[in-house]
């Protein structure tokens, strides 16, 4: 990347939390990794006014010298219509979508703000949030209760990237991850910790490399034993051998994103169930 290279104006509009249209336009713009652009929410367009007052915004961003990039989800049609007049480039996920859904579905959309955003099937909203809850709760071994409830456990040193990933494993696919980080203690053994001895099935190793490890402990704990390359280089080590032992599918964090981390984890699981459900059949098939 160019350092003399202009940064582009990204917004993300929308008439309700602007989740949607980060998600859906960050999905795009990842793809351009030597551009270098710089992001902005505006949430919550409810009116027809506020969102003339967007327009004014965008168009006179236009008289610079770099065009802005805009994507919006606002599902309102008073909203939309609005939005859609500014002279600025333009990305309106809901309306290139909207009219295809409706044709194949045989009818209308309710086309409001809330149910874009919404809870939409209650069941499932629910779900991921006792995971989330569950995930908050298990954060760092703060609690070690109902350890048997986690589809997921992680395992690593501080600060590898357990906390992150198990939100996002929570938020996303609502599954219940707790994460466990090795101390000295632990890796100073050869078994897994007692907290997670008995879920072994349900673990996954996360770890890094040095250099990466030491500076982000550094912006913690500066200068710190902690932080040492030494003592990194130790941890990590104990922890590959300790992962290896009992052979749990390991992720470097080092050069991935929680995103594809979270992406293999689920991969990871799916074809250790298939393995299990294999095995099971096996054993029904022939008892002892």
């Amino acid at each position: 990347m160019d350092d003399s290279d202009p940064v582009v104006p990204v917004f993300f509009l929308s008439d309700s939390t602007g989740i949607s249209a980060e998600t859906m336009g960050n999905a795009l713009l990842i793809q351009f990794p030597d551009a270098k652009f710089e992001r902005t929410t505006i949430p919550f367009i409810s009116t027809v006014e506020h969102a003339r007052e967007v327009v004014a915004m965008l168009d006179e961003l236009m008289e610079g010298a770099v065009t802005p990039l805009v994507f919006t989800t606002a599902a309102e049609d008073g909203v939309r219509e609005e939005l859609n007049r500014t002279r600025a480039p333009l990305i309106d996920f809901f309306g290139m979508h909207m009219q295809r859904v409706e044709s194949i579905l045989g009818r209308s959309g309710r086309r409001e703000a809330a149910r874009l955003h919404g809870v939409g099937d209650i069941q499932r909203y629910n779900s991921r949030m006792a995971a989330v809850e569950f995930t908050i709760e298990h954060d760092d071994g703060q609690s070690l209760r109902a350890m048997d409830r986690a589809d997921v456990i992680l395992l690593a040193p501080s600060r590898c990237g357990k906390t992150p990933t198990s939100m996002y494993l929570a938020l996303q696919h609502g599954l219940f991850v707790a994460n466990y980080p090795l101390v000295d203690e632990d890796l100073e053994r050869s078994d897994l910790p007692g907290p997670v001895a008995a879920y072994a099935d349900r673990c996954w190793g996360i770890t890094t490399n040095v250099d990466r490890l030491s500076r982000v402990r550094n912006e913690r704990r500066p200068g710190s034993r902690y932080a040492s390359p030494e003592q990194c280089r130790w941890e990590l080590r104990r922890a590959k051998q300790l992962f290896e032992a009992y052979r749990l599918p390991v992720v470097d964090s080092s050069a991935k994103s929680v995103e594809e981390i979270s992406a293999l984890i689920l991969q990871n699981r799916t074809s250790r169930a298939k393995a299990a459900e294999r095995v099971r059949r096996t054993q029904e098939e022939n008892p002892a």
